[in-house]
């Protein structure tokens, strides 16, 4: 049995439009370059039907992704405290001494894009999150040493 994955609403509906793309556009563009570089001839020593097979193979290997990750998608429902961060919650957080802020949305593994402040559940410092309440001070082990929060803000929707 694979592992339960935690989506948002957001989250699932991006994956299941990703899913839909790469089924009905995607395999069919895959499949006429296929068919064009067959057409060339030889196919041993043909460059663009190796490109487009990797291709295939790449399309068809992320929508067995996508297809495991829905299968075992449990939607993050915001229930609970208003104060308190879990799965969903959007959280600032500041380093104890700074005044340096940093926004996170706490998201499961599927969803992660730190570029983005969308951390997983499942990191250091997501999983520190979990269950802390406003004004609440934390720490982490990080490769340079604990490092000291305090939660900000918190907005659960």
């Amino acid at each position: 049995m694979q592992d339960q994955e935690y989506l948002t609403p957001e989250g699932l509906k991006r994956l299941e439009d990703e899913l839909e793309h790469l089924r009905g556009v995607r395999r069919s563009e895959v499949a006429q370059r296929l068919h064009e570089a067959m057409a060339e001839g030889e196919v041993e020593e043909n460059p663009e039907y190796d490109e487009a097979k990797n291709e295939q193979a790449f399309v068809e290997g992320r929508i067995m992704e996508i297809e495991a990750i829905l299968s075992n998608a449990i939607l993050i429902e915001n229930k609970g405290p208003a104060n308190e961060v879990r799965l969903g919650s959007r959280v600032t957080v500041t380093e104890v001494g700074t005044r340096s802020q940093e926004h996170y949305i706490l998201v499961g593994s599927a969803e992660v894009d730190p570029l983005n402040g969308r951390i997983s559940n499942e990191s250091p410092l997501g999983k520190a999150l979990v269950g802390r309440k406003l004004n609440e001070q934390f720490q982490i082990q990080a490769p340079d040493g604990v490092l000291k929060f305090k939660v900000t803000h918190i907005t659960n929707k």
